[in-house]
């Protein structure tokens, strides 16, 4: 492999790393916000909780990671693809931090492919993506996820109330809040089975292109080890601002509530990542929020935060897919 091509590609492995740590605090409220705005844990004990957790969910699979690596466009090998991964990169990145510095919970998940698909039109054109791919692997999740979110929050809550009615609500609540440690856990653990294979992929087709790996390869583990390591690093460094709107602005919420929203969420998340699917953890968590949050009343939900949600999922794609055309054009002449 020639020189300049390998630092080229330790360059676009270290932007990968970057955005590991970058999507590991930017969704840390993703896993710990309500067990945070519920007092079921200490801040810093939730954020060592969830790093472990991110850690060793980032492990258990590379289905998503293969995804990402050859199931969504073709690229081509050498600088060109390198520069295609790196814009990616760019893209992602940008758009992860302006979401994190106005307290957005958008979709890391989603602002990679967004990248990915930018950059791979603005080198090679649209016919390099694989719309079967992008429709069953990235569409198609992007509608269900929340729609499932909304409505199993909702019959959760709806089955947990009826079920504890004649409780003592004030006992319920002291359970909920020890059970509350499991689900923020369970969470976590989702997170990292699906978010941390992302980037597994990107490294891989980082290395496809290169020619340092046959275009058919496996995740190598070194690669798994490194991204596991990256995500749970960034999840300890915590994302105050998100973990507000996620745990406080969007709903109040209980410990029987949030409960019911992380393990909604985390079966929602491991049966995407069983299918290969890179869902966007973020709108599952957010969307069961909301569908635990109105089985109480409609009225409880504060829909204006909701709706500044739901139009960053709506850009998420096209906005990082527009940073990272853009980053491949200054990049292309450069590298």
């Amino acid at each position: 492999m020639p020189n300049d091509l390998t630092l080229l590609l330790l360059a676009v492995l270290g932007l990968a790393v970057l955005f590991d740590y970058i999507n590991g605090f930017h969704d840390t409220a993703n896993a710990i916000a309500t067990s945070v705005s519920t007092r079921a844990l200490r801040p810093e004990h939730a954020i060592l909780m969830s790093a472990t957790a991110n850690f060793v969910g980032a492990l258990t699979g590379t289905a998503v990671a293969k995804t990402i690596s050859s199931g969504l466009a073709d690229t081509p090998a050498g600088a060109d693809g390198q520069t295609i991964v790196a814009a990616a990169l760019v893209g992602a990145i940008v758009w992860n931090l302006v979401t994190w510095r106005l307290g957005i919970p958008s979709s890391s998940s989603h602002a990679l492919i967004g990248g990915l698909l930018g950059a791979v039109i603005a080198s090679i054109g649209a016919q390099a993506i694989k719309i079967d791919g992008v429709i069953g692997k990235v569409i198609v999740p992007l509608v269900l996820s929340p729609i499932l979110g909304i409505a199993i929050g909702f019959t959760a809550m709806v089955v947990i109330l009826n079920v504890f009615r004649r409780a003592n609500p004030r006992r319920i609540n002291e359970r909920f809040r020890r059970l509350q440690i499991v689900s923020a856990a369970f969470m976590a653990f989702s997170h990292g089975s699906n978010d941390a294979q992302k980037t597994m992929g990107i490294m891989t087709l980082a290395l496809i292109a290169a020619g340092a790996l046959p275009a058919d390869a496996s995740i190598p583990l070194w690669v798994i080890v490194l991204a596991a390591s990256a995500i749970s690093l960034g999840t300890a460094a915590g994302g105050w601002r998100i973990i507000r709107t996620m745990g406080q602005r969007v709903v109040k919420l209980d410990p029987v509530h949030g409960f019911a929203a992380e393990t909604t969420a985390a079966s929602i998340i491991l049966t995407a990542s069983h299918f290969g699917m890179p869902v966007s953890t973020t709108h599952v968590i957010s969307s069961a929020i909301i569908g635990v949050g109105s089985s109480d009343r409609l009225s409880a939900v504060r829909w204006g935060v909701a709706g500044n949600i739901v139009i960053a999922w709506i850009l998420t794609i096209p906005a990082s897919a527009a940073v990272a055309a853009v980053a491949y054009l200054v990049l292309s002449p450069i590298l």
